[in-house]
């Protein structure tokens, strides 16, 4: 398998989608895919279909756009779910798509994706609560109304795709100075958090990659660990994960 986990792998508010080239990411991805990939979209809100769909196509649009046509997009839902396992035989390139992590999460370990991925021999790509997902211990940052309380759950089971927590979208958090029931999300939710833990804090553009002789972080990164925000690296950086 050769892994790509983003913040989200297009230009931060670009409209129409438009797969980024920081950090190398656009050559990377192009590198490692078929020329025309048949695309497996899994989803993070399994009933939500018109809106998984718009945002399949809205992907497969910035695909196109860069060199790289699907020959085909399938998507893996609740509509689906008993394909799974024809699905991901079928694909050689799926993505874990963004959205609310815990519902996502869900979904996952109800249809066994964790055991279909199993030998999976293409490439997989997370965006956002997909990237967290991946994850052998999933940190689910609190992001909606009521899950700045103690009674929400923050870890669970994922993928175990990769060995760190990432959190996403730092730049937007910032930007808009971000809180949950009245919390800031970093300097207060995600502080305490991390007491105990370790998480990875990756903006717009930077992503882990991932395959049999690499395991490395492309681009600006901070470290949260035990209440303490480090920066590691800056844009155009590389961190080193074996």
């Amino acid at each position: 398998m050769t892994l790509f986990l983003t913040s989200s792998p297009c230009v931060y508010k670009h409209s129409p989608a438009t797969l980024t080239e920081a950090n190398g990411f656009l050559l990377r991805i192009r590198s490692k895919l078929p020329p025309k990939p048949k695309t497996l979209f899994v989803a993070s809100s399994p009933a939500d279909h018109a809106r998984t769909d718009f945002y399949c196509g809205d992907m497969a649009g910035a695909f196109e756009r860069a060199g790289i046509p699907m020959t085909g997009w399938q998507l893996l839902d609740d509509l689906t779910a008993d394909r799974a396992r024809e699905l991901i035989a079928w694909s050689d390139f799926i993505i874990l798509m963004g959205g609310h992590v815990p519902t996502q999460n869900e979904f996952f370990n109800r249809i066994g994706l964790k055991r279909l991925l199993t030998g999976y021999p293409g490439v997989v790509m997370g965006i956002s609560a997909g990237t967290m997902n991946a994850a052998g211990t999933v940190y689910a940052q609190p992001e909606a109304d009521g899950e700045s309380k103690p009674s929400f759950r923050r870890f669970y089971p994922g993928l175990g795709l990769s060995e760190i927590n990432i959190c996403p979208h730092y730049q937007e958090v910032i930007e808009r100075n971000m809180t949950v029931d009245g919390h800031p999300i970093y300097p207060d939710l995600t502080a305490a958090d991390s007491m105990g833990h370790t998480f990875h804090i990756f903006p717009d553009g930077t992503y882990l990659y991932q395959d049999e002789k690499e395991s490395a972080i492309y681009g600006e990164c901070w470290q949260m660990k035990d209440g303490i925000q480090t920066k590691l690296t800056e844009n155009g950086g590389r961190i080193d994960l074996r």
